[in-house]
């Protein structure tokens, strides 16, 4: 399988070399330590799965407002950039290459969460449907507050905190986390959207602030160490947008002029030409024109077929990897993966997280 694999070739991703185009995708844990601080078992967990081209990392909140789940880590103190940094260390012992994604989850919060107990922000003051996982049990999502024009620097430059604390801890790039309805994602869509100063209104407007972060993460990194992920179609955290075709085609267009690492798109089912998300992807590959990440449930087959037709560039694994420490060399020798179990997925400690056992010698002798 190996010979004429497409995913398991070396590309180039800006200055990074990598050993193959499968891409360990940015997956929620709740395992950090208090503080926020990256738990030692996370040195074990992301080194297992340093085989992959490129490791992105869970979430990482840039600031204490940006916090909406219970266990997950930061990147804006220092205490954070060291518990990162033992992390990065060890991906590159192992050769890896690993992104830290730079997150802020804007209304998805709740205030628990929250600095003396205040309201989440976000562009609008539009409640998300569903509840908040607190200390308390679950909490009904409450109306975030609507940012002041004059808050947008602010935020935009706990990104470059982020951005900063993430070249400082040793990371070989950062991914801005523009997707599954997130503050970032709050801004671009106009069902979470809907402000009437140059933040909102038109698909330029509601891309500024996308661009903003962009811009201030590559003047830490320089473009070419930069990603951004996004999730065009995706109803998740009750999500919606009047012109998805529209709104997004301008982010990519807008995103093309950076020179930027990637675009990751977070798209399942595009997989199958004859589908809208497969139509998306086809319409924001042509606005941008660097790497594209494709992610969405693929199979090894699927990822070969997609990189070989050239609607992606490389192909992001959540759930195989997160089972399968190993996957490349499974996919490699054709091994049988391991099951995940949905149980462990979020908290806890060591079950789940770093006991998937790796395929056997043997199997791919």
């Amino acid at each position: 399988m190996t010979q004429s694999s497409l995913l398991l070739s070396p590309f180039q991703l800006g200055p990074s070399k990598l050993a193959n185009r499968m891409v360990m995708a940015p997956m929620t844990r709740s395992r950090a330590a208090a503080g926020n601080v990256a738990a030692d078992l996370a040195i074990e967990y992301y080194r297992q799965r340093a085989s992959a081209g490129l490791i992105v990392t869970e979430g990482t909140q840039v600031s204490p407002r940006g916090v909406g789940y219970l266990g997950t880590p930061g990147i804006y103190t220092e205490a954070q950039g060291a518990g990162w940094r033992k992390v990065t260390e060890a991906v590159h012992e192992r050769g890896g290459k690993i992104f830290a994604q730079l997150w802020h989850v804007g209304r998805i919060s709740h205030p628990a969460f929250q600095p003396n107990g205040e309201l989440p922000v976000a562009p609008s003051a539009v409640t998300p449907a569903g509840h908040s996982r607190t200390l308390s049990g679950p909490q009904p999502h409450v109306a975030p507050r609507a940012l002041e024009t004059a808050e947008i620097p602010d935020v935009v430059a706990e990104f470059a905190t982020g951005a900063r604390c993430a070249l400082n801890a040793g990371f070989d790039g950062v991914e801005i986390h523009a997707a599954n309805g997130y503050l970032i994602d709050q801004f671009l869509r106009d069902g979470t959207n809907v402000r009437t100063d140059e933040y909102g209104g038109s698909a330029e407007n509601r891309v500024r602030f996308l661009r903003e972060v962009v811009t201030a993460a590559a003047e830490v990194w320089g473009a070419d160490r930069v990603g951004v992920r996004l999730s065009p179609l995706s109803p998740f955290n009750d999500m919606s947008d009047s012109d998805p075709f529209a709104t997004f085609g301008h982010a990519a267009s807008a995103l093309d002029g950076f020179g930027l690492a990637y675009l990751h798109l977070v798209v399942p089912g595009s997989s199958n030409p004859d589908s809208e998300e497969a139509r998306i992807t086809a319409h924001l590959r042509e606005r941008f024109r660097g790497p594209l990440i494709a992610n969405g449930g693929y199979t090894y087959e699927a990822a070969e077929e997609s990189i070989g037709a050239g609607r992606a560039d490389l192909v992001s694994f959540g759930v195989s990897f997160l089972a399968n420490p190993d996957l490349p060399a499974r996919f490699a020798g054709g091994a049988q993966l391991n099951a995940p179990n949905p149980a462990t997925f979020y908290g806890g400690g060591a079950e789940g997280y770093t006991d998937y056992p790796a395929v056997a010698a043997a199997v791919l002798a």
